[in-house]
């Protein structure tokens, strides 16, 4: 009989335990298998050349973390069965299940408004079916619809395993030493009180604010550096002009599970879209942006080309929405340079905004010592709380590199 009590060597947080069997069977069925070729951070590589990690790298931390901090309240005497263990731990492992190829990026280009979670649920209930319902007290936890408020707060707030995990990792895989938190420290912090809800001990203050800060900083830096939304937005703007083409009549050369979606009407998710969805994976749009970058269509051949060569057309960033004038300028620009009528189409301006700490979604709790609980941002000993609840935005013009020797 095979041995499913495996123990994993993670980069980031060192030994990760599989405790329960059927963990190992989930994490071996093709559905999270396909996560090992997806990436975590999208084309983040691009900029930051150590971002190459994967979402599987990430459920697994996820999974990790999940198990250290249902320890930790177990220790803090709050009462938890193998069975909730196992719902929790199973709860964060599928969390990002339903990625698809680039995850954030390209989830409603290919699935018409399909949010990552909604296809996690859709497949998390088909491993159900396959596993004899073992599934059922996670999907429970994920859908926030378990009597224990605690554990989905884990599994999804503002301050779950899944933004510990991720910080960290993405922290170490970019080089970004800004994202670094103390994820033992603020898992020892936490607690359960109440009606079952999560909490932090008052005297873990600054870890979260720690916590809360690094995030914003690695928004700020790695997730909307202005190249990376560049990239992004690519990714976007090549699969909206595939559909686009194909919808004119246009034989666009892809893979067989890829063309499906660039043919598929606007409908409700089929088991067929289910099926082919999970055939798809990160390769899939490198290959077919390697063949679109020969593709008679200049505005997709040159996303294309700009992508896979790495020439990135040029931004400009901005606190402000920029001058119409200057936009329009950019745009006559591109006409005149590629001898072209719809260089609208290669000038845009993307915008990037962030409400660091949201005190009405899910504040986040300390417990003090007299067993009352107040918000973070009430607290007397919070320093930086207070700063983070107004949204900053920013906005990015991007335009073909080969104009700006044009005009400045």
């Amino acid at each position: 009989m095979q041995n499913k009590l495996k123990i994993i060597n993670d980069p980031v947080h060192g030994f990760i335990r599989i405790p329960h069997e059927i963990l190992f069977d989930v994490i071996e069925h093709p559905y999270f298998q396909r996560l090992r070729r997806i990436g975590q951070t999208g084309l983040l590589n691009l900029i930051f050349p150590g971002a190459t990690h994967t979402r599987f790298h990430h459920a697994l931390g996820a999974m990790h973390l999940m198990f250290t901090a249902l320890e930790t309240l177990r220790q803090k005497g709050i009462k938890i069965t193998e069975e909730e263990e196992k719902g929790a731990m199973l709860a964060i492992l599928m969390h990002d299940i339903g990625h698809g190829p680039f995850s954030h990026a390209l989830e409603n280009m290919l699935m018409d408004d399909w949010h990552h979670e909604k296809l996690s649920l859709l497949l998390m209930n088909k491993l159900n079916e396959e596993f004899d319902g073992q599934l059922s007290v996670a999907i429970e936890m994920f859908q926030g619809k378990y009597h224990r408020k605690f554990f989905n707060q884990l599994i999804s707030s503002q301050l779950d395993v899944d933004r510990l995990d991720y910080l960290n990792r993405d922290s170490f895989f970019t080089g970004v030493s800004e994202g670094n938190i103390n994820t033992q420290r603020i898992i020892s912090m936490m607690n359960v009180c109440g009606e079952g809800e999560l909490v932090i001990d008052a005297k873990g203050v600054y870890s979260i604010e720690n916590f809360l800060t690094a995030r914003m900083f690695m928004y700020w830096q790695v997730y909307y550096h202005k190249t990376s939304a560049l990239a992004e937005f690519l990714l976007v703007k090549i699969l909206e002009r595939a559909k686009y083409l194909v919808s004119q009549g246009m034989d666009l050369p892809a893979g067989e599970n890829l063309k499906y979606f660039l043919h598929r009407a606007k409908s409700s998710a089929t088991d067929e879209d289910i099926y082919r969805f999970n055939q798809l994976d990160d390769n899939d749009i490198i290959h077919a942006m390697k063949s679109w970058q020969n593709s008679e269509d200049f505005i997709l051949s040159y996303w294309c080309k700009s992508v896979i060569q790495r020439n990135l057309p040029k931004t400009v960033i901005s606190t402000r929405p920029f001058d119409p004038e200057f936009v329009e300028e950019k745009i006559k620009k591109t006409n005149e340079f590629f001898g072209i009528d719809n260089g609208k189409e290669l000038v845009h301006e993307i915008k990037r905004k962030l409400l660091p700490y949201d005190t009405e979604k899910q504040p986040i709790y300390l417990l003090q010592k007299d067993g009352q609980k107040i918000r973070l941002e009430e607290s007397q000993d919070q320093l930086l709380s207070g700063l983070m609840v107004h949204k900053t935005a920013r906005y990015i013009l991007t335009f073909p590199r080969d104009i700006s020797q044009i005009i400045s």
